[in-house]
């Protein structure tokens, strides 16, 4: 019995020995697994990420921008950037230094950027590089999954600075910022495809499945309606009005009356020195000298005083299209729409009088003034001369419901809808807030703010015989799409008042009034001069030292193919600050440049044929 029970035990304990042994065999095994599957196997997971289909960016090219002949403005040009999967990175500062020295990076930058995205799969090292720097990288023989090379495009101006605050600029991204490249966005940005690569157990690219390639949709090309020769041409006059008056800004528009297309548009100071931006919200938008959307008192340069450094201030201010980004009062300019408006609703007579006053007119609680004294005025005159009283008399016939209606209907108070990013429109109070002191403000070019693009608008649509047409930049879009821009025309007063008032009043501003300036041997010019006070921000009232000069014109007064509009902030130099005196000739010499692009002849030969007879005395 006892001998078995002895063989009994020792078969237990080799049944546990045994046992034990697999239990730790098993321990060993499963540790392992563990080990292998969760804990730290970097080449087991470097080698699964090798080994997987990834998705490239195939990016769409932004369209070209070109001139109404075709000229190229704006193109892009291929290039590469360089991105980095942080997470496949096993040395963040070897990786880093290399990469840094071929690329003129900072090392130690580099490395803290790839160690603080070390669990992301996607960090930008440098973009758009040069074909040399791309060469460098391709030769450090870094592994395949770390770094890659993707498509991009880089905007190119080929006429540099040219009708810049026109174009715009495309940030990194490829988003339009300002001007019609974001303005035109929807046409120029195409959409980007994607295709599908396969790569091996090394990282290198092996195949593409075809079958999930969605090719890239291009943008579209645009024409605008600007003509590069001209442009330079006008940009040339306008830099000279800025060094002859130094004035804090200026800008210029050019428009066909018969289309709404613009011929040219130029503002100053001139844009910065173009730096693609980062992204679109790493700036902020810059305020410039004219007024914008702060609820500030219109004024070319109400904000002037309140920009700090000089430089600072030239250079934010250089970077806001004027022509549609600015407010002023319009001053004398306005002048003709409320005529017009009074005679098309018969409460006005051309052949009328009114008496001035002598040079001061009691309204109310206030007193207006002319700059002369006046007695009977006809209704022609008081344009030719500005008469402030006249207009306020003409005023008091259509009561502020008439003016209201007027300055609604010439398009004041809303944007003209021309194709560029941030167009201000203006202010025109609701009517729930005009007092008996709008009757005599609004009349002359008070109490009202405009763009430049507004009044040059309003005054083309006289010239258009009383048609106003949508301004528009927009020439004709190319490629797999063609496409005409929609162009709005309205009839704001009938056409025999339009035409009277053109052939007219306002051909005599410039024959004999405060336009004569403005005169082109050979051609029947027609204009109105403006000349706006600014708000002191000292006192809150108007000051008798800071103008806005502005003038408008066009020709021939008979069949008027450009009008042209120069406003101009406060000059500082030169022998006046009046519209007459300072943006006059500026407007005329810009006048002539673009009759003779357009191949118009003198519509008065005869006074050339005199200046001739004189010149040979």
């Amino acid at each position: 019995m006892s001998g078995l029970r002895r063989q009994a035990r020792s078969s237990r304990l080799r049944s546990d020995f045994i046992a034990c042994g697999l239990v730790a065999l098993w321990a060993v095994i499963a540790l392992r697994l563990i080990t292998v599957q969760g804990f730290g196997n970097v080449a087991s997971a470097r080698l699964a990420r090798r080994q997987h289909a990834f998705v490239e960016v195939l990016p769409a090219r932004p369209g070209d921008i070109s001139d109404r002949a075709g000229r190229l403005l704006a193109t892009s040009a291929r290039t590469e950037s360089l991105a980095i999967d942080p997470s496949a990175v096993e040395e963040p500062a070897r990786v880093a230094g290399l990469l840094a020295g071929v690329l003129n990076l900072d090392a130690e930058a580099l490395t803290q950027r790839i160690v603080a995205s070390h669990e992301k799969r996607f960090l930008w090292v440098k973009r758009r590089l040069k074909p040399e720097e791309a060469d460098a990288v391709r030769s450090l023989g870094l592994p395949p999954d770390v770094w890659h090379f993707r498509v991009e495009f880089e905007r190119i101006l080929p006429q540099g600075p040219l009708a810049a605050h026109v174009l715009g600029n495309r940030d990194i991204d490829n988003h339009g910022r300002g001007g019609v490249e974001e303005g035109l966005e929807r046409l120029l940005v195409g959409k980007d495809g994607e295709r599908t690569l396969l790569r091996d157990a090394r990282g290198y690219v092996i195949d593409v499945d075809s079958s999930k390639t969605i090719e890239p949709r291009h943008g579209h090309h645009v024409r605008l309606t600007i003509d590069s020769l001209l442009q330079m041409q006008v940009e040339a006059r306008l830099s000279k009005l800025m060094e002859e008056c130094r004035p804090l800004g200026a800008c210029v528009v050019v428009l066909d009356p018969k289309t709404g297309e613009v011929l040219s548009m130029a503002s100053r100071p001139e844009m910065p020195v173009l730096k693609t931006p980062a992204s679109r919200d790493e700036e902020a938008a810059s305020d410039g000298s004219l007024r914008g959307e702060d609820g500030k008192k219109p004024g070319v340069s109400d904000a002037a005083s309140d920009q700090g450094p000089a430089d600072h201030h030239a250079e934010a201010n250089g970077w806001r299209n004027h022509a549609i980004a600015s407010m002023f009062e319009p001053g004398s300019t306005f002048k003709p729409f409320i005529v017009a408006a009074a005679i098309d609703r018969g409460v006005v007579q051309r052949d009328e009088e009114f008496h001035c006053g002598h040079g001061a007119y009691r309204m109310g609680r206030r007193v207006l003034h002319d700059h002369h004294s006046y007695g009977p005025l006809s209704v022609t005159d008081i344009l030719v001369k500005s008469s402030n009283i006249g207009m306020a008399k003409i005023g008091e016939r259509l009561e502020n419901d008439g003016l209201f209606a007027a300055a609604s209907a010439f398009g004041f108070g809303r944007p003209t809808g021309i194709e560029l990013p941030g167009e201000l429109p203006g202010q025109l109070n609701p009517f729930a807030k005009w007092t008996s002191y709008s009757t005599g403000s609004i009349p002359m070019g008070q109490e009202i703010a405009t763009t430049p693009l507004q009044v040059a608008a309003a005054h083309a649509a006289l010239a258009n015989h009383g048609t106003y047409l949508t301004p528009h930049l927009l020439l004709q879009v190319e490629g797999d799409r063609v496409e005409k821009p929609t162009v709005i025309g309205r009839d704001l007063v009938s056409r025999e008042t339009a035409d009277w008032l053109v052939t007219g009043p306002m051909l005599e501003v410039v024959t004999r009034g405060t336009g004569k300036k403005a005169q082109i041997p050979g051609y029947s010019v027609f204009g109105k001069t403006g000349t706006a006070q600014k708000l002191d921000p000292k006192t809150g009232g108007y000051s008798h030292s800071r103008h806005i000069g502005s003038f408008a014109c066009g020709a021939p007064a008979n069949d008027p193919r450009a009008l042209v509009l120069i406003a101009v902030d406060e000059p500082t130099a030169g022998p006046s600050t009046y519209g007459g005196i300072v943006a006059a000739p500026a407007a005329a010499d810009v006048l002539k440049i673009t009759l003779d692009y357009l191949g118009i002849p003198p519509d008065k030969p005869e006074e050339l044929e005199v200046k001739a007879k004189s010149r040979r005395r």
